[in-house]
């Protein structure tokens, strides 16, 4: 009898697929990305994150999935200064401080010298008390620099070449400001009463930048530069 089945042809082995995308358990790199930023002594980019987390992990949707977990939860996830961290939420501030150290207080000369060298920046000594009207000190410069939250960009393009000051990163994160673009405009400043009375109708507020590159009435800083070229100016009429 003949064995119909010797020249039946072999069964085919299934195919196994080479090129599979593989990619990491996004909940588990969701744990991995949430202990980075509790650890984490300082916020941190997506960039640093990503070389932390599995390769092919998702950082911007891991970021997003956190930031809607933490959402309505005691700490929230929030961007400063373009990048990540945890925070308190603000509602939730009043609980805290007891805890908190008392620091002091800025000046109102402080404050405004502050306020003026982020909208105005790259702004000069000069510059500044042109705008406030008054003399401003050494000293406030120094709190203010002391501080971190400004930093000696270059010197101007004019007689004396003085130092030119602007905003650091610091600056952001004490704020709570993702860029420097976030600072309220006219109708936000007037809204929270900082400014009253009727405004002229040509008063505007500048809008501000940070950027690094130095503009083109600025020279680069000397390397052996200790102290401002301008510093020898009054102290007197500061207010």
């Amino acid at each position: 009898m003949q064995d119909d089945t010797a020249d039946a042809p072999e069964a085919e082995a299934p195919e196994v697929s080479q090129g599979a995308d593989h990619r990491p358990d996004h909940g588990e790199a969701m744990r991995i990305a949430e202990a980075l930023l509790f650890a984490a002594a300082a916020p941190l980019s997506a960039e640093e994150l990503s070389g932390r987390l599995p390769e092919g992990a998702d950082v911007e949707k891991i970021l997003q999935d956190l930031t809607e977990l933490y959402a309505l939860r005691g700490v929230n996830l929030v961007r400063v200064a373009g990048k990540w961290t945890f925070r308190t939420a603000s509602d939730l501030s009043f609980v805290l401080a007891r805890d908190v150290v008392e620091q002091r207080k800025l000046s109102r000369a402080a404050m405004e010298t502050l306020a003026i060298i982020a909208y105005h920046q790259p702004v000069t000594r000069a510059e500044i008390e042109e705008i406030r009207g008054v003399a401003t000190s050494k000293g406030t410069i120094d709190t203010l620099l002391e501080t971190g939250w400004i930093r000696l960009r270059g010197r101007r393009k004019a007689p004396g070449r003085p130092v030119t000051y602007g905003t650091t990163a610091g600056f952001l994160e004490h704020f709570g400001l993702d860029a420097i673009e976030d600072l309220p405009g006219l109708e936000e400043l007037k809204g929270a009463g900082f400014i009253e009375g009727r405004v002229p109708s040509d008063f505007s507020v500048p809008v501000p930048s940070d950027a690094d590159a130095l503009r083109e009435d600025e020279d680069p800083l000397e390397d052996d530069l200790l102290q401002p070229l301008d510093m020898h100016q009054t102290e007197a009429g500061e207010e």
